[in-house]
């Protein structure tokens, strides 16, 4: 009863093989590839797999990218699946105005953080933050309701917004300072802070809202950048969407 998880962002597909479909299975192989490079995945990364007995996908990449994701899953005889938000599934309900357009990302890692917080502890709100191409900040109360979220630019879209709109200021190589002293640590650490600072004013809205002290659970390959300068305790939790895939499929599946 192998899973196979698939997570499809705007630069890169991750994919994940778990021993059952349900939450705490084991992981039996996982990986990444660039978006150029799906095609490839069925003669390479997937090649040498057992062959799942099922499939559930997260993707924000747009439909001709899945097509080529489910050509690729032609090497094995299973149905592909894809993630649609909906207004409650998996202890979570959708606040968003018009639930199924809040992206499949952003609804499967809110399925997933609120299981990830009520198996560590009694029910309480969550940020759910995600750092990838874009940034999400996402809010859940102690009863799993998605109050709602922000989207902003990721480092390397504001990095590339500002080479595009000034002269003379290069993506860098620099570091998130306090006090930078060169233009590299003074764009990487604008860029930082300004991620920061939408995170903490968010943490302080829900806690407003919730009177209670929430998790901040942070997710993506740019979180790292934020440890250094972010004022508040978090968790990274790198498999966040995996989580909520597992989730969402172990319910389904119980139907």
């Amino acid at each position: 009863m192998s899973f196979l998880a698939i997570d499809i962002g705007n630069t890169r597909l991750k994919w994940a093989l778990y021993a059952a479909p349900q939450p705490g299975a084991v992981l039996l192989a996982h990986g990444a590839v660039f978006l150029e490079t799906i095609d490839r995945l069925a003669d390479n990364e997937w090649k040498d797999l057992a062959e799942p007995a099922s499939m559930l996908g997260c993707i924000v990449a747009g439909e001709a990218i899945r097509r080529r994701v489910e050509e690729q899953l032609e090497l094995w005889d299973i149905e592909p699946r894809w993630v649609v938000p909906a207004p409650q599934a998996g202890g979570v309900t959708n606040g968003y105005d018009h639930p199924n357009r809040l992206g499949a990302d952003r609804w499967t890692a809110l399925v997933g953080a609120r299981h990830h917080v009520l198996q560590q502890c009694a029910a309480r709100p969550a940020l759910v933050v995600m750092v990838g191409t874009a940034v999400t900040v996402d809010a859940l109360d102690a009863e799993g309701r998605f109050l709602g979220g922000l989207i902003l630019p990721g480092f390397g879209l504001m990095l590339r917004a500002l080479e595009m709109g000034t002269a003379g200021l290069k993506a860098p190589t620099g570091e998130a300072v306090d006090f930078p002293t060169n233009t590299s640590d003074a764009l990487m650490s604008g860029g930082a802070h300004a991620i920061a600072g939408a995170i903490e004013r968010m943490h302080r809205q829900l806690t407003a809202r919730t009177g209670l002290d929430p998790a901040l659970l942070i997710s993506g390959g740019a979180a790292v950048k934020l440890a250094p300068i972010l004022e508040l305790p978090f968790e990274t939790v790198d498999m966040l969407i995996f989580e909520g895939l597992l989730v969402l499929q172990s319910r389904r599946l119980a139907l």
